[in-house]
């Protein structure tokens, strides 16, 4: 299992495995060309093509190769390669026509990218322990909690950059609840943080908590549709949740500034496990393996701050993503707003909910993390193509 720097990535939205992803594909192809090349066909297939013009995929490939040489998108939204559904390929030409490169890339989820013929599972392999069955032991045995399994395996380095995480996802939440007018896109969506967080201040204290998490959920993820900076938690689509409970925490309790980079340490080791046993991609697996893990994630953050067990800990995890399981990801006109925006503000609060009924508990409970990360990869299996980012099926088509 790969390093949680894999898993928080900082960027620009909207999508991290439509935009982001295909963006780092062209840049590795630029790399590999043949100098020689000309002119480059791009063909995106299967999720990749369906919702691409929504994604802003072909102007993010677009941005990085013309600025070398000409480029054209070919749209193939009914073939899916059988490796992924979100497939790329370049394909470099001479002046005269000739074909010089080419090469197929996987866009699997995250901002992640898989050539051709290779394994998803990256060779940069750090943690020996890929279930959070065997890291709860390991902590209950020794008294270690997550966050320091984290740091003793990722090194001290890793502090300095879930510092530099922390402080983009602040930045994005105190943008996002300042920022007003409508996102782009054309469905005339309008920006509803700033409503939301100044309603949030006219209620009793439990009101305003729940009120100042929606609009700080919304306020990332409408940075992220209008293609600001935020970090990737674990994907774009889902880039709302751990900040907005780790920002209501550090600034309604004051928690500090280190107490909130072990909490994201936490939160990035149940998220690791889940990408690296399942997937993170709403094309693979639908909106399960993005809201679904962030709310995971967050309320694992959420039981770490307020002190909870290892066992309570993973509770709390295993509910957040246990009951999204199922969910399906069929945003309208494939674009990163409906129902994704809202979608991130209520899975927030589910995930203090989450927090909240595990730390009643002794974190014993009968279904484990790790077996719901099982099942939500079956299920995904198992959900019908049109409900998985083609926009052919639910809401998309309304």
């Amino acid at each position: 299992m790969e390093s949680i720097r894999q898993l928080y990535k900082i960027g620009s939205g909207p999508s991290s495995s439509h935009t982001m992803g295909p963006r780092k594909a062209a840049q590795m192809f630029l790399k590999e060309m043949s100098p020689e090349t000309a002119r480059i066909e791009v063909t995106l297939f299967g999720s990749l093509a369906a919702t691409g013009k929504g994604h802003l995929t072909d102007k993010a490939v677009l941005e990085e190769l013309t600025t070398t040489v000409p480029a054209e998108i070919i749209w193939k939204p009914e073939t899916v390669l059988p490796f992924h559904t979100n497939g790329i390929r370049f394909e470099g030409f001479a002046a005269d026509g000739t074909p010089l490169s080419g090469q197929t890339y996987y866009s699997i989820g995250g901002g992640d990218i898989v050539r051709e013929g290779e394994s998803r599972q990256s060779a940069d392999a750090i943690y020996s322990m890929t279930k959070i069955k065997d890291i709860l032991e390991l902590c209950e045995r020794t008294g270690l909690s997550y966050w320091e399994y984290v740091g003793q395996t990722e090194g001290p380095a890793i502090w300095d950059y879930l510092r530099e995480v922390w402080h983009v996802m602040k930045a994005a939440v105190e943008r996002g609840i300042e920022a007003e007018g409508v996102l782009p896109g054309g469905l005339g969506v309008r920006r509803k943080a700033v409503s939301y967080y100044i309603h949030a201040a006219g209620y009793n204290s439990s009101l305003k908590s729940r009120g100042l998490v929606y609009a700080y959920a919304l306020a990332v993820s409408e940075e992220n549709a209008a293609g600001g900076e935020i970090v990737t938690a674990p994907t774009c689509g889902s880039c709302g949740i751990v900040p907005a409970v780790l920002y209501h925490l550090h600034t309604s309790k004051g928690f500090s500034e280190n107490r909130i980079l072990r909490a994201l340490a936490t939160a990035g080791l149940f998220g690791n496990v889940v990408k690296f046993n399942a997937s993170v991609s709403g094309a693979e697996v639908g909106c399960q393996g993005e809201v679904g893990v962030a709310c995971a994630m967050a309320a694992a953050a959420a039981s770490q701050l307020f002190g909870g067990t290892p066992a309570q800990i993973e509770y709390s995890a295993e509910m957040g993503l246990e009951h999204h399981l199922g969910l399906t990801c069929d945003p309208v006109c494939g674009l990163v707003q409906i129902p994704c925006i809202e979608r991130n503000a209520y899975a927030a609060a589910r995930a203090l909910d989450a927090n909240l009924y595990a730390a009643f508990s002794d974190g014993q409970h009968r279904v484990d993390f790790d077996r719901i990360v099982e099942v939500m990869k079956q299920t995904g299996h198992d959900i019908p193509s049109l409900y998985k980012e083609t926009s052919q099926g639910g809401l998309a088509v309304i």
